[in-house]
């Protein structure tokens, strides 16, 4: 039986899995459409581009999903694993929906962007999108004028912090995995890292990802209604 000590390192991974337990819907669950929209249609920089107020369109509505939605037990028990290492806990996420911060989370990566943000397309600057007005069909910068875009990394753009998490994933003595399919790269090959390093490698996803062949231990099932037992009995509650 696995038992962490406050000196255990441990990196988790979240995906969709975990946000679709609190309501959040992603494009896999529906033939490869994201809330009736096409992936290419609202999800990459050329859709952007080319239609800057469709893309606000969708992104308005994800952003108000994100506010009224909360967070579930899988997101609290990864707050008191979070309480029971410190420092020696990372959660990166591939959610934009800001719930682990919701739900306490302190320690978090979110490599793909945040709805809670935007970016200026033209000066770079970084603003809460609480603070824009977002009844502009194109939010516009309040210091140069410029578009504004969501905060999301889209289809065909380098995620955040991969030198941050390949640091931790060669460092990392555990390595968790919540929510995920095994399918969207990098992130998937997150895991091969971890355990051609010598991590234990440990999944809870509703169905068996595609990359279990490199996982020790794989809990089939909700994550909200597995992973609080888990993290119980792993600081020894």
């Amino acid at each position: 039986m696995l038992k962490f000590t406050p000196d255990t390192n441990v990196l988790v991974l979240t995906g969709a899995g975990i946000s679709a337990e609190s309501g959040i819907r992603t494009f896999r669950d529906s033939g490869g459409l994201w809330e009736n929209h096409r992936v290419e249609d609202v999800a990459t920089p050329e859709a952007f581009n080319s239609n800057p107020v469709k893309v606000w369109e969708f992104y308005r509505q994800r952003y108000q999903d994100s506010i009224s939605s909360k967070p579930n037990p899988a997101h609290f028990a990864l707050v008191k694993l979070e309480q029971f290492l410190g420092d020696n806990f990372l959660l990166v996420t591939q959610n934009v929906d800001c719930l682990h911060i919701k739900a306490g989370s302190k320690r978090v990566l979110e490599m793909h962007g945040s709805l809670a943000n935007c970016i200026c397309t033209k000066c770079h600057s970084k603003l809460a999108i609480k603070d824009i007005d977002l009844t502009q069909p194109i939010p516009l910068c309040p210091f140069c004028n410029g578009f504004l875009r969501p905060d999301i990394v889209w289809f065909g753009e380098i995620p955040h912090y991969l030198s941050i998490i390949d640091d931790a994933l060669r460092k990392c003595s555990v390595f968790i995995i919540v929510g995920t399919s095994g399918v969207v790269y990098p992130a998937a090959g997150f895991v091969l890292t971890a355990k051609l390093m010598g991590a234990k490698t440990i999944a809870i996803n509703l169905e068996k990802p595609d990359n279990l062949a490199y996982i020790d231990e794989f809990y089939q099932g909700k994550s909200g209604e597995i992973l609080p037992g888990l993290v119980a009995m792993w600081i020894g509650e």
